[in-house]
């Protein structure tokens, strides 16, 4: 399956597709109380990062995940095809299928291969349409196991008419797909540019003038495979850096199980080709087996959109508890949304990936669920808490746990946050003394935020403190209560230049973004909380 299986549904491209008893001596108290690859899947592309409204992306985040990047590639790839197209995008596909025709017409005639039987090349192109449409999603595109047929094209035919074989093959499937589209040409393009794999093996065997099977010419073989995933990897993440600007650290990441399917159909492309020695369509032998792949496929898409759905189901359960909270405490529920912006903010800084950023969002919105179930006049007491008041306080991170448990599917691993939230870094938090890096980081990230946001908010018992009084005093508790790495992380995010407005800055932070320079002075951290601080009177 080359890279260029790996792209979008108008056509196949690389293969990789683009488709956060007494209480103990403390610092800082939270809790209610605080004291002392393979063809594109899309026909037109939108950018991979959806900038939904601030508040949606603060209480939705992103779209769901299969395991963080794949799920929300795979949503995004599907997204992309309902979208118009954009000059840019056009203008880099028209370059790349302009580039692989003049390499399709260069090559034989610079190794002077001779013309292959008409039937032949025809029987090829049709089992690389057919093989095309077998498609499993991996991130925002798909892989075709299309290894099956390239590796018997390069020794059925010339190595040099490879290509030539392979881009009107992809042309083809594409063709029911191009009937009534009104993007035809883009979608033409798109599907010749994904052939640019089979140009690494076809060079490599023709300046080898290795044209037949022999276990002689093993080197040569897997100089061509490496040639083939160089090739592949090299343009596949020019074409989505160039027309989309994903990241190419994101691309080589999910290029990775392209290049093992890619491995391990090659054996058995050698022994399709290894009939083909005798008989040139024997290769069309692999067939039965590329319908059995075809099961899987169907299959494997079906378990996809169902773990979609269920993660809406579950991010749909957040926020519906989210609402709760804020229903049942005003209070908590603001707090709740002002520690998921700054915690994001804190998870990009630390560079966490999606998976763990999506355990800082949803621990950081249901981090005080448990609350639900404590007295209010416990929560609302103007005043500290007596021993025994603190003791059933204390068991709010218990009952958010066995509240999200009774949810189960991923919000069992976002209840092991909110159990963890109040835990410290010395092992004297509670409800488990858990110390250290034991703590999930998720749960540390959130225990820095909902304290930076507990000290800095008016409550009914004490007067909020400034952004600077705060961040000192979680600085103090930095290796006792708190990981130090995370309180640096919190100081590095609070120097930034602020955006404009507080709105803007739960923007950016729900978007995962840094704010540029366009404010004029002062911190994030003033620009956040300056309608939560009460102004001395």
């Amino acid at each position: 399956m080359a890279l260029a299986s790996l792209r979008s549904s108008p056509g196949i491209r690389s293969n990789y597709v683009r488709r956060s008893p007494s209480r103990p001596s403390t610092c800082v108290q939270t809790g209610g109380v605080a004291s002392g690859w393979r063809g594109r899947r899309y026909d037109c592309p939108v950018s991979v990062r959806d900038r939904k409204s601030a508040i949606s992306r603060l209480r939705g985040g992103a779209g769901p995940r299969l395991s963080g990047t794949a799920q929300r590639l795979v949503v995004a790839g599907n997204e992309r095809r309902q979208n118009p197209a954009e000059r840019r995008d056009a203008l880099v596909e028209a370059a790349f299928a302009i580039a692989l025709v003049a390499v399709v017409f260069a090559l034989p005639l610079l190794f002077d291969a001779p013309a292959p039987p008409a039937g032949v090349v025809i029987a090829l192109m049709l089992a690389v349409a057919l093989v095309s449409r077998v498609e499993f999603d991996v991130g925002a595109g798909y892989v075709a196991p299309l290894q099956l047929v390239l590796v018997p094209t390069l020794f059925v035919v010339h190595p040099a008419w490879a290509p030539f074989v392979v881009a009107s093959g992809l042309l083809l499937a594409r063709l029911p797909e191009m009937r009534g589209a009104r993007n035809r040409a883009r979608m033409m393009l798109v599907a010749i540019g994904n052939a640019w794999f089979a140009v690494g093996p076809a060079l490599v065997l023709a300046v080898a003038d290795v044209t037949t099977l022999s276990l002689e010419h093993w080197p040569v073989y897997l100089l061509a495979l490496t040639a083939q995933f160089a090739g592949d990897i090299s343009t596949g993440i020019a074409r989505e850096w160039l027309s989309l600007g994903v990241p190419p650290r994101l691309q080589v990441r999910m290029t990775g199980l392209v290049f093992l399917v890619d491995c391990l159909l090659t054996p058995i492309g050698l022994l399709a080709a290894l009939a083909a020695q005798d008989e040139p369509l024997a290769f069309l032998l692999v067939l039965p087996l590329v319908a059995l792949l075809a099961i899987f496929a169907r299959e494997r898409a079906a378990r996809i959109d169902q773990a979609i759905e269920l993660s809406k189901a579950y991010r749909g359960t957040a926020l519906l508890l989210g609402e709760v909270i804020s229903d049942d405490d005003e209070y908590t529920g603001e707090h709740s949304y002002g520690v998921i912006a700054l915690a994001l903010q804190i998870a990009d800084e630390m560079g966490l990936g999606e998976d763990e950023r999506r355990l800082v969002e949803f621990g950081a919105l249901l981090h005080d669920v448990g609350k639900i179930a404590v007295p209010k006049a416990i929560i609302n007491k103007a005043g500290p808490l007596d021993d025994a008041e603190w003791a059933v306080m204390k068991q709010h991170t218990i009952y958010g746990q066995q509240m999200l448990d009774k949810v189960g599917g991923s919000m069992t691993d976002v209840g092991v946050v909110v159990r963890a939230s109040h835990e410290r870094w010395d092992g004297a938090g509670y409800p488990d003394g858990t110390a250290g890096e034991s703590i999930p980081l998720a749960a540390r990230v959130v225990a820095v935020a909902d304290a930076f946001s507990a000290i800095t908010t008016t409550r009914s018992y004490r007067r909020a403190q400034s952004p600077e009084a705060a961040l000192t005093e979680l600085q103090a508790c930095a290796g006792t209560q708190f990981d130090p790495k995370v309180v640096t992380a919190l100081t590095r995010v609070l120097a930034h230049p602020p955006p404009a407005t507080p709105a803007e800055f739960l923007a950016l932070a729900a978007l995962g973004e840094a704010p540029d320079d366009r404010a004029a002075g002062g911190t994030y951290s003033e620009q956040l909380l300056a309608p939560q601080i009460e102004q001395p009177g």
